[in-house]
C-alpha cells in the first residue's frame, strides 16, 4: 500500500532511524512502537533477512533486520539497537534498525522521487529522498520493502516465490 500522494503544502511525520550509518524513514502512521532489542527466536527455513519471531504482549510477530532486507551487513546489536514495530499491510511486524533518530515533517515538495538508477536496480521500495540539513534520509515503503515477502511466508514452502526460499540451508 503505497502513501497517498499529498499537495506541495501538506506535510507527513517519518521516524526516522539509521542502518549502516545511512538514514532512513518510514511513515510515522505505520508504527506501533519502538522497543530495545530484545533476544528472538530463530525460525528454520526463512529467508535470512528473517531474524525469528518474538512475543510482543502475547501475540507472535516475525522480526526482520532490515540492514540484511536492503543488502547491507547484518545488524550489530548493540546498546542502541532497537526493534520498530510496525504495521505492514495487517501484519504486525518488528523491524531490526541500528538506532532510531528523530521524527521528522516532511513537506511533499521537500520529498524528491527515487533516484533513476537505471533498469538494473529496484529502487521501488523507495517513496522518496528529503534533505535535512546535509543528511539525506531515503524514505520507504515498508509494504513494497517486506510486505510481498511476509505474505509468501503464510503459503507452503513449494508455493513461495524462490527468493522466500532462499535460506542458508538451502545454498
Amino acid at each position: 500500500m503505497a502513501a497517498p500522494q499529498l499537495s506541495t503544502t501538506e506535510s507527513r511525520q517519518h521516524l526516522t532511524f539509521t542502518l549502516a550509518e545511512q538514514a532512513y524513514g518510514i511513515d510515522i502512521l505505520n508504527v506501533q512502537e519502538i522497543k530495545g532489542w530484545a533476544a528472538v527466536t530463530p525460525i528454520p527455513n526463512t529467508p535470512p533477512f528473517i531474524k525469528g519471531v518474538m512475543n510482543l504482549r502475547g501475540t507472535i510477530i516475525p522480526v526482520v533486520d532490515l540492514r540484511l532486507k536492503l543488502g547491507l551487513p547484518e545488524t550489530a546489536l548493540t546498546r542502541h539497537a532497537v526493534i520498530i514495530v510496525a504495521k505492514v499491510g495487517l501484519r504486525t511486524v518488528g523491524l531490526l534498525v541500528d538506532a532510531v533518530s528523530d521524527v521528522c515533517d516532511f513537506r511533499a515538495a521537500d520529498v524528491q522521487p527515487p533516484p533513476d538508477l537505471g533498469g538494473h536496480v529496484d529502487t521501488r521500495f523507495i517513496h522518496g529522498v528529503a534533505c535535512v540539513e546535509n543528511t539525506v534520509i531515503m524514505l520507504l515503503d515498508i509494504a513494497r520493502l517486506i510486505g510481498d515477502e511476509l505474505t509468501a511466508l503464510d503459503r507452503p514452502p513449494a508455493e513461495m516465490p524462490p527468493a522466500a526460499r532462499d535460506t542458508p540451508s538451502s545454498r
